[in-house]
């Protein structure tokens, strides 16, 4: 069996376009040889609960969740873990794991789908999980997520601090030691973060700097191909303290950053509800700035991976819809490394519910098949490469519209929009305000209000000019011969078609109307560089 996993490690090594380990390089992660980057498209797999047991080896057999994992676009999993179950309960069987909690039923699942994992340990089970993902070529992340094998997170949970009733930290350090040694010699495992969503009333910024500096340390000096990466306070939302008191580097280019960004976080979801779109998604952007997003900007700049966002994919509402239109807007523009909450289509058994359905999760509840492909679709983007330091291409613009996950193409002079594969390359030239197609003399075009979008050689033309409106710079805008401003909009009526319209939400008195239905001009331009 072990001959086997390590001729499938060394095909998927065979097959990558870059070499391992990772390294950083001011705010990029990059292949430590050659420095070309190395985008981290990631999506989390739960296995921190009380079974320690990655979710649903009681669907369908592991290697086919891998490859199903691989088949949606990702090239990465963020697979969490509880300290317990290494520095207490490593010896646990699965089989004991499952009968201990009473899960007769899927443990009959992981006998008819996973047969050889009953009687593995669970760090046993852990390995043989890992392994699969690196089989099928997924790189994969280790995050220490809780110490108590629990659901997460609260406030009061045991879990959220230092010095916290489940959460003393030698014996924290003492996990991260072992989980970095026991996979020293699986280069696909190229991270570990040091832990999830620290919180509670104990949080401080003195002892995070004590022992996040040790758990660092701890971990490199066990192995020190990984990447370490570090998250901040309040639920993984809050870095700021950073700008007055960076993190010691006791060795080189291999911190990265990670936060977390969700619909509800820091009480936020009522903004969407009361705030035009504009002013919401501002908030916010800027918020993430401060907290979390200057890291990657200056001489210092570091890499910062956006490691938990997701929504309720089984009713997605109005204020997800603008929370998601807004952050995927944030994600392509800034393009960075992210990771996805979540793949799991349920559990085996949380916060004491047998087979609860995972609303959030990429995969329904059988694990046969995409819970929500449109908002698979939306992830399409941002899956690659958007920006690279090392390119030679000049800069173009994207138009992106994020709700959708579309790009406009262009086809025989016809503008549509259509998938982010194959989008076409625009120049915005911001003296004149023309968008014109790379490698032509066409530019975009308006033709009135209501109808579809042109291109004209006439790119110096007042139809050709176009500003990019508020803050945010999510409405593409052209002024008509009465200087009102009309965007592009996806024609509700025609989800290929791309018109312009009057713009909603620009005064004072469209501010209703803003709150009602501004989703279909969410056009950005998305700055790329990538061949």
């Amino acid at each position: 069996m072990k001959n086997i996993l390590r001729h499938l490690l060394l095909l998927s090594l065979a097959n990558l376009v870059f070499s391992l380990p990772l390294s950083t390089r001011s705010r990029w992660i990059v292949d430590d040889r050659s420095g070309a980057r190395v985008k981290l498209a990631c999506v989390n797999w739960a296995a921190h609960l009380e079974p320690m047991l990655a979710e649903g080896l009681d669907k369908k057999p592991v290697g086919h969740i891998a490859a199903h994992i691989k088949d949606m676009g990702y090239n990465c999993v963020r697979l969490t873990w509880a300290t317990y179950m290494f520095t207490r309960y490593a010896k646990t069987t699965v089989a004991r794991s499952f009968r201990r909690l009473g899960l007769h039923e899927a443990r009959v699942g992981i006998a008819r789908n996973n047969p050889g994992f009953l009687n593995l340990t669970v760090v046993d089970a852990q390995q043989a999980v890992v392994e699969e993902l690196v089989g099928k070529g997924l790189m994969v992340v280790l995050d220490n997520h809780v110490s108590q094998p629990m659901w997460c997170c609260g406030d009061h949970d045991g879990n959220g601090f230092f010095g916290d009733e489940d959460f003393d930290a030698n014996e924290w350090l003492r996990g991260l030691e072992i989980v970095a040694k026991r996979y020293k010699d699986t280069p696909m495992v190229v991270g570990m973060s040091l832990r999830n969503e620290l919180r509670g009333a104990h949080q401080n910024s003195t002892v995070w700097y004590k022992y996040i500096e040790k758990g660092a340390i701890r971990i490199h000096r066990a192995n020190p191909n990984l990447v370490v990466i570090v998250s901040g306070l309040h639920y993984d939302v809050s870095l700021g303290f950073l700008k007055q008191k960076p993190l010691k580097k006791t060795f080189k280019n291999k911190l990265v950053y990670e936060f977390h960004r969700y619909v509800f976080s820091k009480g936020q979801r009522n903004l969407w509800l009361t705030k035009p779109f504009h002013e919401a998604c501002d908030s916010v952007r800027g918020e993430i700035e401060r907290e979390a997003g200057f890291l990657i900007k200056g001489e210092n700049a570091s890499p910062l991976f956006a490691s938990e966002f997701g929504i309720n994919q089984m009713e997605m509402s109005r204020v997800e819809r603008l929370f998601l239109g807004c952050f995927l807007g944030y994600l392509a523009e800034t393009d960075l490394d992210w990771s996805v909450w979540a793949l799991q289509g349920g559990y085996y058994i949380r916060s004491g519910v047998r087979g609860l359905d995972e609303t959030y999760g990429m995969l329904d509840s059988g694990w046969s098949s995409i819970r929500n492909p449109d908002f698979h679709h939306q992830l399409e983007l941002v899956q690659h490469k958007i920006q690279d330091p090392n390119s030679r291409v000049p800069t173009y613009q994207i138009l992106y519209h994020p709700l959708s996950g579309g790009c406009i193409q262009v086809d025989n002079k016809e503008v549509y929009l259509g998938n982010c594969h194959n989008f076409s390359r625009w120049n915005y030239n911001r003296n004149t305000h023309s968008i014109q197609l790379i490698d032509t003399e066409l530019c975009l075009s308006t033709t009135g209000d209501g109808i579809p979008v042109t291109l004209s050689q006439n790119c110096n033309g007042g139809k050709s000019r176009w500003e990019l409106l508020s803050n945010t710079k999510f409405q593409v805008a052209n002024r008509d011969e009465n200087r009102n401003y009309l965007c592009l909009e996806l024609d509700v009526n025609n989800s290929s078609r791309v018109l312009t319209n009057k713009c909603f939400c620009l005064g004072q008195d469209e501010d209703m109307k803003c709150l009602q239905s501004p989703q279909s001009q969410w056009f950005k331009l998305i700055i790329g560089n990538v061949r």
